[in-house]
């Protein structure tokens, strides 16, 4: 059974008690090994990595080359990966699929994957403290450490599992374009919050393991049974 077609090879209906189980034993349980990697490596960089220096030439050189065009543009890239426009789509996402599939136990992987992915980055940046970078912030910052990307994580996370579920669309243009731009997005938005000033670049990159982690996690959630 491949992983991308895990839920066409077996579409089999859970039952709502097994499948809260294997989100607790499948995602949950293996989400808080993955807060550990991160607020461990965070700590490194606050630490031993000294803040890591050297990222602040990234942020200096992007903070030069800023122009009112790419104020603009990036501002609404930035805008993507705000918590209200995730929870958004997300669930305009969760009811289409549903609609279109008539299986719940589908339909909620996205949900599953940006809950994680925002419990993860929630508790990370309460027991990491890194300040945002030294230079002019083009968005509001929020009250969170600048370490890891919440906007980077909640991107990567919901439209990779939307990639993922766009590989159902039997028509080969239609479902290479979705993907294409699926994979897109959650880089415009890590750009935009380098541009912006919003985050160093440890602070994307990891942004971008939290999402992943959590869109494997959030895929591979359910049991399904190998075709004989």
């Amino acid at each position: 059974m491949a992983f991308l077609t895990r839920y066409v090879d077996d579409d089999s209906r859970p039952t709502v008690g097994s499948a809260l189980r294997d989100i607790v034993v499948r995602a949950v349980l293996p989400a808080i090994a993955l807060w550990l990697v991160i607020v461990g490596i965070g700590k490194l960089i606050e630490g031993p990595l000294g803040g890591l220096e050297g990222e602040s030439s990234i942020n200096k050189s992007l903070q030069a080359g800023r122009t009112a065009t790419w104020d603009a543009v990036t501002m609404v890239w930035s805008h993507i990966g705000n918590t209200e426009i995730v929870i958004g789509v997300c669930v305009v996402m969760v009811a289409l699929i549903w609609w279109l599939t008539k299986q719940w136990w589908v339909a909620i992987i996205p949900a599953i994957a940006i809950a994680i992915q925002a419990t993860v980055f929630v508790l990370a940046t309460a027991v990491t403290g890194r300040d945002r970078p030294q230079v002019e912030h083009l968005d509001p910052a929020p009250p969170t450490s600048s370490y890891p990307s919440g906007h980077v994580g909640a991107s990567t996370a919901l439209y990779l599992t939307l990639a993922a579920m766009c590989q159902r669309i039997p028509n080969k243009g239609l479902r290479y374009v979705l993907t294409v731009i699926c994979l897109v997005i959650p880089l415009l938005v890590a750009y935009a919050r380098l541009y912006r000033g919003m985050h160093h670049l440890t602070d994307v990159l990891v942004g971008f393991l939290n999402g992943i982690v959590c869109a494997f996690l959030a895929w591979n959630y359910l049991r399904r049974r190998r075709k004989a």
